[in-house]
């Protein structure tokens, strides 16, 4: 018998029951001293009101009027669960390891005949992303970086971090406003202002080694930030048109700090916004590299002249 399982049939024990003790728990499930113990505690822990009595025969009782209340799905219920942990397996997600202990306890409450249709959904359903020779709900082998979760219990607590990365064998750290925490490409990915630089930055948590709160003295007000971000937001000087082909080629790869919007229900045409750096060459030839690789299916509406006269020489180097 699996642990969650046992622990769903103690409870029921213990409800029906209402006053038990230790050796009686041990002799019912044929388990030992320190796992009823341990069991006992977490069934404590999950909320059940359990009063200890003290006493060479003490054991425990249940209070009256305060038992747990039973928890009933409907089949749909149950579907919409596992369905929404099924979407998001093999996504490197934080806390997996209680979303798994999650789902065990979600199994262990529900009908045989509710777990026989979970497992089968589990065998025939894919999304995007999902490892089809890994698509176990209840396996943990594709755990999310180490930090993912320490990061979050940081920024829950404080918006100013200090994150110390490693790339290349060269360690670096930032002082930054966090902005926002996302999932992108496979990738979960940090996105701040750089209070030294004062701009927005994009750091991949694959490379972070260590984070902690940012000294409050050295700090810039949220209001302050938040009015550099919005000057530097209207600098756009660059807008693209993008058709059908070129969205595809959009999807198959974008810079990490672009985006688009559609600009009709079908999502067949788009229009892209963005600022591009000309003072820095190496960001300048990857942007231009990308805006070869969307193809002809773009009409330009605004882009710097250095980029439009690199671009016009690169085609007529390709065609010559």
């Amino acid at each position: 018998m699996k642990k969650v399982e046992r622990i769903n049939i103690i409870m029921r024990y213990i409800n029906n029951r209402g006053h038990f003790t230790i050796s009686e728990i041990m002799q019912e499930f044929n388990i030992s001293r320190s796992t009823a113990i341990r069991d006992i505690k977490e069934i404590e822990e999950m909320g059940m009101p359990l009063v200890a009595e003290v006493g060479r025969d003490g054991g425990y009782f249940v209070m009256q009027n305060s038992v747990l209340p039973v928890v009933r799905f409907t089949n749909n219920e149950v579907k919409a669960l596992f369905i929404a942990f099924m979407a998001t397996r093999n996504q490197q997600l934080p806390y997996l390891k209680s979303r798994q202990s999650l789902a065990e306890k979600l199994l262990g409450l529900i009908s045989e005949s509710q777990q026989e249709d979970i497992v089968l959904l589990n065998q025939i359903l894919l999304f995007e992303g999902t490892n089809p020779y890994n698509p176990d709900l209840l396996d943990l082998s594709d755990l999310p970086h180490p930090m993912l979760e320490k990061l979050i219990q940081v920024l829950l607590l404080d918006s100013y971090l200090l994150i110390t990365i490693k790339e290349e064998d060269i360690v670096k750290s930032y002082a930054i406003y966090l902005l926002h925490l996302y999932h992108e490409n496979s990738l979960w990915l940090i996105e701040g202002f750089d209070l030294k630089e004062q701009k927005k930055q994009i750091f991949p948590v694959d490379i972070l080694i260590d984070v902690s709160p940012y000294n409050e003295k050295k700090r810039l007000s949220r209001k302050k930030i938040i009015e550099k971000l919005s000057k530097q937001e209207e600098v756009i000087n660059l807008i693209l048109e993008l058709g059908p082909k070129a969205i595809t080629q959009f999807k198959k790869y974008h810079p990490l700090t672009v985006s688009i919007s559609y600009t009709n229900p079908y999502q067949t045409t788009a229009i892209l916004k963005t600022f591009i750096d000309i003072n820095k060459p190496e960001e300048l030839s990857e942007i231009i590299n990308w805006i070869l690789f969307l193809g002809e299916d773009i009409k330009v509406k605004e882009m710097p002249e250095k980029v439009l006269e690199v671009i016009q020489e690169r085609v007529c180097l390709h065609f010559s």
